[in-house]
């Protein structure tokens, strides 16, 4: 259920941001830094998206009562622009589509204990 529930949300993110809103000078070519300088400037992006999404989770009044890949589906809505940054930052630094998989693949892979790690966090501040 998840894994189609993530399909359609691909989809979404997808199509959400037209591509016109990129920079015009971006080209969708990878651009040539060090595996370790990337992994440095996507590493924020990443942890925008996964704090955008702990907080809509958090936030969800159904907390507790729904599996928390239920409630990560539906924090999307309101996590679009980090999501896409990420994507889009991980496209221009690996190549046209890298963002998409690494969306899709690893990054939902992990998401759910990101999430449950970040608001488990925060509930004993």
């Amino acid at each position: 259920m998840f894994v189609n529930a993530l399909t359609g949300l691909s989809l979404l993110v997808t199509v959400s941001i037209h591509p016109g809103m990129l920079s015009p000078d971006d080209e969708r070519t990878p651009i040539s830094l060090s595996a370790r300088e990337k992994t440095a400037i996507l590493h924020p992006l990443i942890d925008t998206a996964n704090e955008c999404v702990a907080r809509a989770v958090s936030a969800d009044p159904r907390y507790g009562q729904r599996q928390v890949t239920d409630l990560i589906v539906d924090s999307f809505k309101n996590c679009i622009a980090p999501v896409r940054a990420m994507i889009d930052a991980h496209d221009r630094y690996y190549g046209a589509g890298s963002g998409q998989q690494f969306f899709m693949g690893p990054y939902l892979d992990t998401l759910p204990a990101a999430v449950t790690a970040i608001v488990e966090k925060a509930s004993r501040k």
